[in-house]
């Protein structure tokens, strides 16, 4: 297949907007970081993804500190404006607060802006840990402040472990106006059969809403490695669990950078994709992102 790809999830940054790559190292589901505890910005992304095909890509939100929310959507609007690239933003907003509406109406004036995502995983392993508990993602505010997506015309970037699926599957049902993208596939944690049962069941909560995409991205988050193996086995149970007409390829560089290039990471993605027909190949690594991110 030789379709440009869409990268629907990379990052740039500037160390010093990011709380967590300047003070010292705190548990991250990626383990250690410290190679990437420096500035990535979209010169150095556009040469690392150069030999890979990529031809647009989205942006999702890094973690400066709450409150320069807007800041982060701006610097990214403004690197658009300078390079062309990213060619679409998912911002942050604080969805636990009463109303987050001051925030949305605050990002409204970027044209780059697609979605928002706040980070609702928790695990019982504690170093896996993100949201305060696993219930978040039904927390009360949160599922007002979600329901006020529609209106802005915003997506939400969906981030849960498999024993928090239903959960999530619940909060999809419950806004069929909207788009949620699933982060990382629901992010499988390792080739254990019981591990594996439940992400696949997880993932089976969540297919019957058409409203639910998921991104082919991090998986090499847990292994700390590019691991074709495991790039099939999600590749392949996705496409089968989800339809690929609902998936979408995410580099998640810098992150993935700590263990591998990214044309050996496209190339594990690609020849996951490739036991399909070109049609699939193409929603994967194009068509699905252009359509939820409205990026043609």
């Amino acid at each position: 297949m030789t379709l440009g790809i869409i990268d629907s999830h990379f990052h740039i940054w500037r160390q010093q907007d990011l709380p967590w790559l300047m003070g010292p190292m705190v548990p991250r589901i990626f383990g250690p970081y410290d190679p990437i505890r420096r500035d990535y910005p979209i010169e150095e992304f556009l040469a690392d993804q150069q030999p890979s095909g990529v031809e647009k890509a989205v942006y999702v939100q890094t973690n400066w500190a709450k409150e320069h929310f807007e800041d982060e959507v701006a610097w990214v609007q403004a690197t658009a404006d300078r390079t062309g690239w990213p060619h679409a933003i998912v911002g942050y907003a604080d969805m636990a607060v009463e109303d987050v509406r001051p925030q949305l109406d605050r990002l409204k004036k970027y044209p780059l802006l697609r979605g928002v995502r706040m980070q609702l995983h928790w695990h019982e392993e504690p170093d896996y840990r993100f949201a305060p508990s696993a219930k978040q993602v039904l927390d009360a505010n949160v599922r007002a402040n979600v329901a006020r997506l529609k209106d802005y015309g915003l997506s939400f970037d969906l981030q849960l472990f498999p024993a928090q699926m239903e959960d999530g599957a619940a909060l999809v049902a419950e806004n069929p106006e909207t788009q949620f993208i699933l982060t990382h596939t629901g992010m499988l944690t390792g080739m254990e059969p019981e591990t594996q049962a439940a992400w696949r069941e997880g993932l089976g909560k969540l297919a019957p809403y058409r409203n639910l995409s998921a991104k082919l991205s991090g998986l090499g988050t847990f292994l700390h490695r590019n691991d074709p193996a495991m790039i099939d086995y999600v590749v392949s149970n996705a496409v089968d669990i989800l339809g690929s007409d609902r998936l979408m390829f995410g580099s998640n560089f810098p992150i993935e950078k700590l263990w591998t290039d990214h044309l050996a990471m496209v190339t594990s993605y690609r020849d996951a994709a490739g036991k399909f027909d070109e049609a699939i190949q193409a929603d994967i690594f194009r068509n699905t992102a252009a359509r939820v991110y409205r990026l043609d």
